[in-house]
């Protein structure tokens, strides 16, 4: 049989693709590039937010007419798959067999039953599962901890990816680097809800400064790690990064709002001060540290005068990049349940402000690499005709000339131009490309 995986949401999900692939072609599967060409289809959801539900439903329906026409067998897995509202999804659109995040290694039982398997008991084959390295790949994903503690009041991935922090065992995190080093991969991105809370379930595992300084000194170029909770990002991290060169200094620490009464409202167990505190840290070890965030516009109850707080956060802390999005009521959520919605048109309205805010501090940001040499790591074409496409160690996207950058590889490139959301660069040299692993300076 033919199968084709269409995945949503975040790097997580598209780690949990490349494992159920993995077992769909120990079964027989054959991968295939189209979903007119496969036999099953499984759909990897999101449910963070409400569009990429209605991405679901809609393909679902696309999919229901391929089944009455031709027998396609389809599956749903990821987060939706593990709440009510998906598995109500999946009765009306006729799924065939449904996969929560803790049960895809479970595939060919689902398959043999046609059954559904969600608990969020996550089968403990899960954390030892070591997928092939992804074919022809120079970066890869490599998950260390799954499911949350934190409670935060808008948020499904306790109730879809568990509400217990789990650290994936030390040495299976290192043998999957090792393997992916020897496949060529030189950018590897740790991932969990929560990557600093890794070991705190375990006192005999190494903390995640320790483990942070144990996977940069196996060799691999480039190491990063998504995504931090700024109550457990702690100096003894920021330190690792500083002293272990390998580790990328591009920091993701979502803020969620700059207003204390809001954050009270989200209960992220921090309060602005604390927040501020933190990047002082990074600043005063890292002082060339790239910060990204995360910020949501319009939670309920959210006053013009709480919109300020976040904006003046914003110009207190200067981000580089700012992932921005109008608050979205999910099912379950203490949120939703409790607290009324605002007026979309205020939400849009503020959000507007907040991009205004986020490109001119980014075009300021950027502007300071004009001039410098960056490492970059070509992926392939841009939708820009004529450009390659690549990020660099701070994870600013980076076009160059197509003739410059013939394949995917690392190179080094000095920055022309800027965008708001762009780096624009020459290829001054080649550092890795598969063909030709010998560097050059």
């Amino acid at each position: 049989m033919r199968a084709h995986i269409v995945t949503y949401g975040c790097q997580m999900n598209e780690y949990d693709t490349h494992l159920v692939a993995s077992e769909l072609a120990s079964l027989g599967f054959q991968m295939v590039e189209a979903i007119e060409d496969a036999d099953l289809v499984l759909v990897n959801t999101c449910a963070v937010r409400g569009k990429p539900v209605e991405k679901v439903k809609s393909l679902l329906g696309r999919l229901r007419k391929e089944k009455a026409r031709r027998g396609l067998v389809i599956g749903m897995m990821g987060c939706l798959a593990q709440l009510p509202e998906g598995q109500a999804i999946a009765e009306k659109f006729e799924v065939d067999l449904l996969l929560g995040p803790g049960a895809i290694t479970r595939i060919g039982e689902a398959l043999a039953a046609r059954g559904r398997f969600w608990d969020t008991a996550f089968d403990p084959a899960l954390d030892r599962a070591i997928p092939p390295p992804p074919a022809g790949a120079l970066a890869a994903y490599v998950p260390i901890i799954r499911g949350c503690n934190h409670r935060c009041t808008y948020c499904v991935v306790p109730r879809t990816r568990g509400g217990v922090e789990v650290s994936r065992p030390p040495e299976v995190i290192l043998k999957e680097i090792e393997q992916l080093k020897a496949a060529g991969v030189v950018e590897v991105t740790l991932l969990g809800q929560n990557v600093n809370s890794y070991g705190n379930d375990r006192p005999d595992y190494p903390s995640f400064a320790e483990l942070l300084r144990m996977v940069g000194a196996m060799g691999i170029p480039r190491v990063r790690f998504l995504t931090s909770h700024p109550v457990n990002f702690t100096e003894a991290i920021v330190r690792a990064i500083a002293e272990t060169p390998a580790i990328a200094r591009y920091i993701h620490l979502p803020a969620q709002s700059g207003s204390d009464r809001v954050l009270r409202r989200m209960a992220r167990e921090y309060r602005r001060a604390d927040y501020l505190r933190r990047i002082e840290v990074i600043r005063d070890h890292l002082p060339d540290a790239v910060l990204s965030t995360d910020l949501i516009v319009g939670f309920p109850g959210e006053t013009e005068e709480d919109f300020q707080a976040t904006l003046s956060l914003y110009d207190e802390v200067g981000f580089d990049h700012a992932y921005m999005f109008i608050y979205s009521a999910r099912p379950g959520t203490a949120a939703a349940e409790h607290f009324p919605d605002l007026p979309r048109e205020v939400k849009v309205e503020r959000l507007q402000r907040l991009i205004e805010k986020q490109k001119a501090w980014s075009l300021e940001r950027n502007r300071a690499w004009v001039g410098r040499e960056v490492e970059v790591l070509i992926r392939g074409g841009a939708k820009e005709a004529g450009f390659a496409e690549g990020h660099d160690r701070g994870n600013h996207p980076v076009l160059v000339p197509a003739e410059e950058a013939p394949g995917p590889g690392l190179y080094r490139v000095r920055v022309t131009e800027a965008s708001p959301h762009l780096l624009f660069g020459e290829v001054v040299g080649v550092l890795h490309r598969p063909a030709a692993r010998e560097a050059v300076a």
